[in-house]
């Protein structure tokens, strides 16, 4: 682990700062891209991950985030009731388009365009919680309610059964 040097995790770290988180980006010589390769890195459990998961708004355009515990698989229909939406699956490229960053490095804020935010309320038992930064190599942790501070998202149960 080591302080964030890529360009996209320290535009992480400005945001992180701009929002009055004090909080340290840190990167991996070793991927994060999944919840297990960053639960591996860090040294916590997979449900710690706040793995962000994009889906394709198919009612109002533009894209979905699902900021999920690691440990959960989302269940898409029980967001898409949340939100009142018809979901899609998204693709890499439309990943890319929609937040600005690569699969395996979605940020739960700094996006390239407006999304809707969801937050997995299994997030809520944890008291650091560990979220992509921008990159598939860096990371950084916070409280669920600095989470929530920081979306704007509500909390809801969307962990498939």
């Amino acid at each position: 682990m080591k302080p964030a040097q890529h360009p996209t995790a320290l535009r992480t770290q400005g945001l992180l700062a701009d929002a009055g988180l004090l909080v340290r980006v840190v990167e991996f010589e070793q991927p994060t891209r999944t919840s297990a390769e960053a639960a591996e890195a860090i040294g916590c459990a997979v449900a710690e991950i706040a793995k962000s998961v994009v889906f394709r708004n198919k009612s109002e355009g533009g894209a979905v985030v699902v900021v999920a515990s690691g440990a959960n698989r989302v269940n898409e229909a029980k967001v898409a009731a949340c939100l009142g939406i018809k979901l899609g699956r998204a693709d890499a490229d439309f990943v890319r388009e929609a937040t600005g960053y690569v699969i395996g490095g979605v940020a739960p804020l700094g996006h390239a365009g407006p999304v809707r935010l969801l937050l997995d309320r299994d997030l809520l038992q944890f008291v650091t919680v560990w979220a992509a930064a921008g990159t598939p190599f860096s990371v950084f942790p916070l409280t669920p309610a600095a989470l929530q501070v920081l979306t704007g998202a509500d909390w809801a149960d969307i962990r498939q059964d």
